[in-house]
């Protein structure tokens, strides 16, 4: 499972490095694609076998399937990261995510995002908001 935040830069050779507590779940492989908010989501293999199942499930009649297909589809990239973890994007999920520095890594379960440090420090106000009461009330605790 992933957990948690971790702030890492690119090197000079345009790598990023995957947090060594993400390291034992991605040796398999992992793929990378478009967030849902300006991020990047990045999952195992096996999370993103099942995704393309789904995503081939859908009626290629239908226009929202098949830009849905393409924007996730479209965008993918399935990466092994080296032998220290590291990972090189393309200049496309670069771009979409806004990344240039610094990012951040967090762990949202089955899956991680990386999202560019000035979008995540905006996020932040989202996650400490006063509407978090009806948030946690979807977990019925």
């Amino acid at each position: 499972m992933f957990l948690n935040q971790y702030h890492h830069s690119f090197d000079d050779k345009g790598r990023l490095t995957i947090p060594a507590k993400f390291r034992d779940q991605t040796v398999d492989g992992i793929a990378v694609v478009p967030g849902l908010d300006r991020d990047l989501m990045v999952l195992p293999k096996a999370e993103f076998d099942k995704l393309t199942e789904r995503l081939d499930a859908l009626n290629l009649t239908d226009p929202d399937a098949r830009l849905l297909k393409e924007i996730i589809l479209g965008n993918a990239l399935e990466v092994t990261p080296d032998g220290s973890g590291r990972i090189l994007l393309s200049p496309n999920l670069r771009e979409f995510a806004e990344l240039k520095d610094e990012v951040v890594f967090v762990g949202v379960g089955k899956n991680f995002e990386i999202w560019s440090a000035e979008l995540w420090q905006k996020r932040q106000g989202e996650l400490t908001s006063d509407v978090n009461a009806k948030r946690f009330a979807m977990l019925n605790i």
